[in-house]
């Protein structure tokens, strides 16, 4: 077990770089979006061109390793990580999306809010079936967007192979509400 802050045994020496890295372009931003909220915010990693490079590499490694072919990223923040793995490993990306922002036929996945419910889409025909897929997205909190994302997968004939992220925040139940998938955070909180 890992404590607050630490790297999560890593596959390779590249994610703990990408570790290093994400400790030093977090910032915390207080009560926010509501008190005793404490958000992670990603913008300093995005405006480091050298770290953010580090973290991609990390995810692009996790990908080959995983034998992905199809990088899917969950809005928003999850596809300014997923697309530029999915060019740097030469993949399809797949765009998972908030309700009623994709044209034409859908797929939608419906979960549970801490203050409500939201739906997540995918285009009926996103991904073929058997078509290996990593899902990426910044932070595995609670697991509702992140369990959405894989059944709409799933339902599509997917292998979902697993899912990356920059943080996973250990004090909630994300990692429960998504096994048995294989969950690799590139840091722990």
């Amino acid at each position: 077990m890992t404590g607050i802050g630490e790297a999560v045994p890593q596959r390779s020496a590249t994610n703990d770089a990408a570790a290093d890295v994400l400790r030093s372009h977090i910032r915390d931003i207080p009560d926010w979006p509501q008190p005793g909220v404490v958000f992670k915010d990603i913008t300093p990693l995005l405006s480091s061109p050298t770290a953010f490079g580090v973290v991609i590499g990390a995810f692009a490694d996790i990908a080959r390793e995983l034998g992905a072919t199809t990088i899917a990223g969950i809005e928003a923040r999850g596809f300014l990580l997923a697309a530029p793995v999915a060019d740097r490993i030469g993949a399809a990306l797949v765009p998972i999306r908030k309700q009623g922002k994709l044209p034409g036929p859908t797929r939608s996945a419906t979960y549970d809010l801490e203050y409500g419910t939201a739906t997540i889409e995918i285009h009926a025909d996103a991904v073929p079936a058997g078509e290996r897929v990593l899902l990426v997205d910044d932070v595995l909190a609670t697991g509702g967007t992140a369990a959405a994302a894989h059944g709409l997968l799933t339902g599509c004939g997917a292998d979902v192979v697993g899912l990356a992220v920059l943080m996973e925040l250990s004090f909630l139940p994300g990692r429960a509400r998504v096994a048995p998938l294989d969950i690799v955070p590139l840091l722990m909180i």
